[in-house]
């Protein structure tokens, strides 16, 4: 890494930690309307809690994931008596793929192409993100950049999250090679390690264009509307399924089954509905490992027309 990418990277890293705010709480339910915690003495034996590991691949940088996902694990744990959920979170894709697939999680939420992967590596699918036609590609320019064609990339600098990315990154590079780039050859393809970095490589001039998909890109803005409305989607690209909810082969049955339910019926509940808003999501719906199947064609096509799905080259 050469001087510049240094100070390029810290200048993303001090924004992104300039806009941290502590985890919220579940603000509904029991706990939520609680005055601050007091010591209780109880003559009853403890209840034995049984923990579980529940991961999230890299849809935000780490403190913003637990900020959004924190409170879905404590629903989850408020819901299922004698289980917590612990929250996970990974300082990019490549570790969270490692530690996926190498058993480390109970639960998981990965993108689909890992989603699919993960069935090779002792996971099935119980669930998925709801809002399949928002797991679109968006591809965003600079307001001023003056690009208004995919070709005008040639030469210059691409930013996406990670080479395994479905959305934000396979899917943008299916987009610019069907739409007159060649993608892999003549343009410069920058993995940044998250999705706010990718929009960020933009916002800041340094790549051309830049990869995510609609949920970061709706909080980020409504988080930085200043900074978004220097930004615009250039291009967009047909949906697909939406993030998948896997779970261990040697959980017990009936826990998965349980947190499938949990999962399935937050849209129900105005708890669950204030959870879901701050992802931003509808609902979660049930899904096996066959609703993935969708994924082994576009992977076949994209390895043929653009690159190997696991390379960066």
């Amino acid at each position: 890494m050469d001087k510049q990418e240094k100070m390029n990277g810290k200048r993303i890293l001090a924004f992104l930690l300039s806009g941290l705010t502590a985890i919220s709480s579940v603000a509904c339910g029991s706990r939520g309307n609680e005055s601050p915690v007091r010591p209780e003495y109880s003559t009853s034996p403890p209840i034995t809690v049984t923990e579980y590991i529940f991961a999230i691949h890299p849809l935000h940088n780490p403190e913003r994931l637990f900020e959004v996902y924190g409170p879905l694990m404590l629903y989850l744990s408020e819901k299922l008596d004698g289980i917590s959920f612990s929250l996970v979170a990974s300082r990019n894709y490549d570790e969270f793929d490692k530690r996926l697939f190498s058993g480390a999680f109970h639960f998981a939420l990965p993108n689909p192409w890992q989603t699919l992967q993960s069935f090779q590596h002792g996971y099935r699918a119980i669930a998925k993100m709801g809002d399949d036609h928002k797991s679109t590609g968006v591809i965003l320019v600079r307001r001023d950049s003056g690009i208004t064609e995919p070709s005008q990339l040639k030469g210059k600098k691409i930013s996406y999250p990670a080479p395994t990315a479905l959305a934000a990154t396979m899917m943008p590079q299916y987009y610019f090679q069907t739409h007159g780039l060649n993608v892999m050859k003549d343009a410069e393809n920058l993995y940044v390690g998250s999705q706010e970095s990718s929009i960020m490589n933009v916002y800041l001039g340094l790549t051309a264009a830049g990869a995510t998909w609609p949920f970061p890109w709706e909080t980020f803005q409504k988080e930085h509307p200043e900074k978004a409305a220097e930004l615009r989607v250039a291009w967009e690209t047909k949906p697909l399924i939406n993030n998948g909810i896997v779970v261990r082969n040697d959980v017990p049955p009936e826990i998965a089954e349980k947190v499938r339910q949990v999962l399935t019926e937050m849209h129900t509940t105005a708890c669950g509905k204030k959870i879901l808003s701050r992802m931003p999501l509808s609902k979660f719906e049930r899904a096996d490992n066959n609703t993935y199947r969708v994924i082994e064609h576009f992977i076949k096509v994209f390895a043929r027309e653009v690159r190997p799905p696991e390379g960066s080259q």
